[in-house]
């Protein structure tokens, strides 16, 4: 599944068990998963873990359509993590809920079996057992107006989740072949969810007795900016190895700050100026890996002169994103080619550059389909189109530098087609205020991905009715085109489509492709299985200061 981010985020994170194979980039070899992999035995039993986080977001429900990358890293601390990956994406189901999971073909379906252990049971003493499969699906397939889901790939494909040998099994049927179920159930929903009431009660609220896990919720301050999760006691499994884990909202450089005065554990270093500073920082330990994220600039095609295709098409024919990249890794040790997909990683096997395809940095080009788009140059050398000036706004959320010095220079390249660009600076923060609510005209985000899955979530990047994809660029054929490779039998032949479909949807020019990165993670000394994760899933449980 994919999630909304800022363009200037960062979390600490959870990862697997192990560090995976390496990927090579443009400067350095970089690793699947950088995290300090450490068996339980050797993790001392008690202690506390900080880190800062972008925003502590109004809606809390992980399902709903505003919840941001935020709200699934916060989720994940106090309910059920079904599904654990290593490094390089490689699934397996998580232990302490679920005892086996298997799947076949039957009469042409994928039938996927999920057998969970009998003590597993909801904070509020209710049994876990298939009524939450089934919850899980009915509130993500799409079919009810009542719910908002944030995606319904793959869910939609599911024709029943039925009791199997007894109510601890889930039975799930799909229509035809569904190549990628390892990328659902990841997270399961409390039966209570499937109350419209109920699912749309997170708003500026948790409910932690509709949760389960090593941890449970001791605090969230929705004014104040932080979480606090400690131990749970009606957690059935191997016992947490922190005492408290705190989440505090910080900007990005008051988290250096904060990580410099030693008052958090882990901080963000991918930019220059926090790479810079914690570099030679004594008693901390740099992990760096490949970064299952996209980095893009976001057209709002409902927005003024965007609404007319030509325009956004100068604005991409416009943009040196090769640039952009060297602002974005000057001064750390990474560089990479600016990508070409948002379904598939330059890192990964199947990965095709579609972008190139639907436009590169051509100025001239630009210019001209302004001239074509009816903006004609003005005295000051911005175009004009009766008598009002082509005026857009770019909207900045936080404070990194980095970030402002590509909104400058995005400024600049804009200035040099004749477009003149306002730069809107807004606190972290805001950033699902400005998601939820499509407030912006060019926005730089960045979507984050929960497994390898790329494909399976081809829709919820490009379907015209996608809470994810901003730009409203979607058309109904596009969107029927999507459906139909779903519906293709294998991973491969599904991966083939996606690729050569990719390229129509990018010249629709609302989602520009603008850089992935690499995780870089300045964490102090002892903190293990932590940092960079890449595709990585780690039992929370197992986070915590290595014994001396």
């Amino acid at each position: 599944m994919l999630s909304g981010c800022s363009g200037d985020s960062g979390s600490s994170g959870s990862g697997s068990t192990g560090s995976g194979s390496s990927s090579s980039t443009d400067s350095v070899e970089v690793a699947a998963s950088d995290f300090a992999p450490t068996e339980r035995d050797d993790i001392r039993d008690g202690g506390e873990l900080v880190t800062a986080i972008y925003e502590i977001p109004e809606q809390q429900n992980r399902f709903h359509a505003d919840a941001s990358a935020p709200v699934v890293t916060i989720w994940n601390w106090y309910n059920p993590q079904i599904a654990l990956f290593d490094g390089e994406g490689n699934y397996t189901a998580n232990p302490n809920y679920i005892s086996e999971v298997t799947d076949e073909i039957v009469d042409g379906n994928t039938v996927v079996t999920f057998t969970v252990v009998d003590d597993a049971k909801w904070n509020d003493g209710s049994d876990i057992d298939w009524t939450a499969f089934e919850t899980t699906w009915r509130i993500n397939n799409g079919e009810s107006d009542d719910y908002t889901p944030s995606a319904t790939d793959g869910y939609e494909r599911i024709t029943s989740v039925e009791e199997g040998d007894s109510p601890k099994q889930a039975v799930i049927t799909f229509d035809g072949v569904y190549p990628w179920w390892e990328g659902l159930f990841n997270q399961i929903a409390h039966p209570a969810l499937a109350d419209p009431a109920n699912y749309n009660s997170y708003l500026k609220e948790v409910h932690p007795e509709w949760g389960a896990g090593p941890y449970t919720v001791e605090n969230i301050d929705f004014n104040r900016g932080e979480a606090v999760f400690v131990r749970n006691d009606k957690w059935w499994g191997p016992e947490g190895k922190l005492d408290r884990r705190i989440f505090r909202q910080m900007e990005s450089q008051a988290a250096i700050n904060a990580f410099k005065n030693g008052e958090i554990d882990v901080v963000g270093a991918s930019s220059r100026e926090s790479y810079a500073t914690v570099e030679n920082m004594d008693g901390i330990d740099l992990r760096m890996a490949t970064r299952p994220s996209s980095g893009l600039i976001t057209l709002n095609s409902e927005a003024g002169a965007l609404g007319d295709i030509k325009v956004r098409e100068a604005v991409a024919r416009g943009l040196d994103r090769e640039l952009l990249g060297q602002i974005r890794f000057n001064g750390t040790p990474y560089s990479e080619t600016p990508p070409g997909s948002l379904i598939i990683y330059p890192f990964q096997e199947d990965y095709q550059d579609n972008f190139s395809a639907a436009a590169s940095f051509d100025p001239e080009a630009a210019k001209a389909l302004l001239e074509e788009a009816g903006w004609t140059e003005g005295s000051s050398g911005i175009r004009e189109k009766d008598g009002e000036p082509l005026h857009l706004t770019y909207t900045l959320i936080g404070d990194n530098e980095t970030s402002k010095a590509q909104a400058t220079a995005t400024q600049k390249m804009m200035k040099d087609i004749g477009i003149d660009l306002e730069i809107k600076q807004r606190p972290s923060s805001e950033f699902s205020d400005v998601y939820t609510n499509r407030d912006f005209e060019i926005f730089p985000m960045g979507f984050s991905s929960s497994d390898p899955y790329g494909v399976a979530y081809f829709g919820q990047t490009y379907n015209s009715d996608s809470q994810l994809n901003l730009s409203g660029t979607g058309t109904p054929e596009l969107d029927e085109q999507i459906r139909e490779l779903q519906a293709l039998p294998t991973a491969k032949e599904q991966i083939k489509r996606a690729n050569e479909l990719e390229t129509d949807a990018f010249k629709r020019y609302g989602l520009i492709p603008t850089g992935n990165g690499a995780d870089i993670y300045a964490v102090k000394d002892g903190l293990v299985n932590t940092g960079a994760l890449g595709f990585a899933v780690l039992p929370v449980e197992n986070i915590g200061w290595k014994k001396d």
